[in-house]
């Protein structure tokens, strides 16, 4: 029941109950009492060079502290992230390191190089980019300098890597498709294998993310006055309703993989007035790529519907932004993350553990059907807290998240001098990619939508 002010004539929305939250949260502690993730078996880098690497993000951790904690302060939207890439940038220069900023056709993208240019290639990512009026919402002052340390840390090692580390700094992650747009211009060229984390309320090596693509539907009528003469015109903003109704009476026949939610972006300017223009963004997502490409083409039938009902014309725009593709998980990968961070006192879940329903979208996707790749969610905080709320944001610059930024600094940096010294962990890595369907041409997968 809404609570209403007669006096006043406003109403206040009701509280959604937290009852499921409770319940899969429960559920899933329970699970994780017994549960534990496939280890590393393979032999990994020489235990000299991983206690050089401790060394290393120890003398770094005040560096990278200051860094997380500033990079909070001061959060700016995709693409705008120009203060953030300049700390990051100078912090790398100041240890001698060339970057190279405005990196990949990006204002605000980076990339800097250490090791052997001749040998294997893997690379660590780091994102910088907030949301808008919540800040870094979604932890990505963790994501940033965990990454760096990585990378600094790597680079204090340079002469002992059998091969090459690059650091990309990969701008508007937040529905801006940076990592794509850097793909496109050959960031990804030459590398072999990627690495990163991001923040969550549990530790998982290989966590579900779900593909996502944009679609503006643009319905165009007549304009008519709406009370002498309403049949003189059609009625932009009936489509967009019956689109909208359309929608949400498809979720029935969706598979509980996808995900439809969208907003209406014009509807009409005056009540007399009947809408000439009229228009909505949706967001679609799937665990499959496939199952992506099959929920595009429904939606695109359900909005040529609305058209005809009403007897509108109608403009599909597909993926203003890059499409993302779903993460693909790489075992032998996964398995050496759960190695190295358990190393930190961590005990990271196998994927069935977290509930599946908890699943976002982000570019990394993209990069994991290109090569082999591990996106792993790290811990920040007990508590049962949402992505992209200001609650989490407080948490990215707790205690805790400070342990974690230097923890996932030293796994990620280990887990690379693990993957260059392993000729076996980089073919295992290798032939699991391939088992999953191998390389896949990203930026044509999806036509023109």
């Amino acid at each position: 029941m809404s609570h209403h002010d007669e006096s006043s004539g406003t109403s206040a929305p009701t509280p959604p109950d937290s009852f499921l939250l409770r319940h899969l949260g429960e559920e899933a502690r329970r699970l994780a009492r017994t549960a534990r993730a496939p280890e590393a078996t393979t032999a990994g880098a020489d235990p000299d060079v991983l206690a050089a690497l401790g060394a290393a993000v120890d003398e770094l951790a005040p560096t990278l502290l200051a860094a997380s904690h500033d990079l909070s302060e001061h959060p700016e939207v995709s693409f705008e992230e120009h203060r953030s890439a300049a700390v990051l940038a100078d912090l790398v220069e100041g240890r001698g390191i060339d970057v190279v900023r405005q990196a990949h056709g990006l204002p605000t993208a980076l990339r800097a190089e250490v090791g052997d240019p001749d040998g294997p290639t893997i690379a660590v990512l780091s994102e910088y980019d907030a949301l808008p009026g919540i800040g870094h919402g979604c932890g990505h002052n963790v994501i940033a300098t965990a990454g760096l340390g990585a990378f600094l840390a790597l680079a204090a090692v340079a002469d002992r890597l059998a091969g090459r580390v690059v650091w990309l700094g990969t701008p508007a992650e937040e529905g801006g498709g940076g990592k794509e747009l850097m793909a496109a211009d050959g960031a990804f060229e030459g590398v072999d294998a990627a690495l990163m984390v991001h923040p969550f309320t549990y530790d998982i090596a290989d966590p579900l993310f779900l593909g996502r693509r944009q679609l503006r539907a643009t319905f165009t009528g007549i304009t008519s006055h709406a009370s002498a003469q309403p049949f003189m015109g059609r009625n932009a903003l009936d489509a967009v309703n019956l689109m909208y109704t359309g929608v949400g009476l498809h979720r029935q026949q969706m598979p509980p993989t996808d995900r439809v939610h969208g907003v209406v972006t014009a509807g009409g300017e005056r009540p007399n007035v009947i809408p000439e223009h009229a228009e909505m963004l949706f967001y679609l997502r799937s665990e499959h790529p496939e199952g992506l490409a099959v929920l595009s083409d429904r939606l695109a039938d359900i909005a040529r519907g609305a058209a005809l009902m009403t007897g509108c014309g109608v403009e599909l725009s597909w993926d203003e932004a890059p499409a993302y593709l779903p993460v693909r998980g790489n075992g032998p990968l996964a398995a050496a993350w759960t190695t190295r961070y358990g190393e930190r006192g961590r005990t990271v879940l196998p994927p069935d553990v977290v509930p599946r329903m908890f699943a976002g979208s982000t570019d990394f996707g993209n990069v994991s059907y290109r090569l082999p790749g591990v996106h792993a969610m790290v811990r920040i905080t007990d508590a049962d807290l949402s992505l992209h709320t200001r609650e989490f944001a407080d948490a990215a610059v707790s205690e805790e998240a400070d342990r974690v930024v230097l923890d996932s600094a030293w796994s990620l940096a280990a887990v690379c001098a693990d993957w260059l010294s392993d000729a076996e962990l980089r073919q295992a890595a290798a032939d699991d990619f391939a088992a999953a369907g191998g390389a896949v041409d990203v930026a044509s997968y999806f036509g023109e939508g």
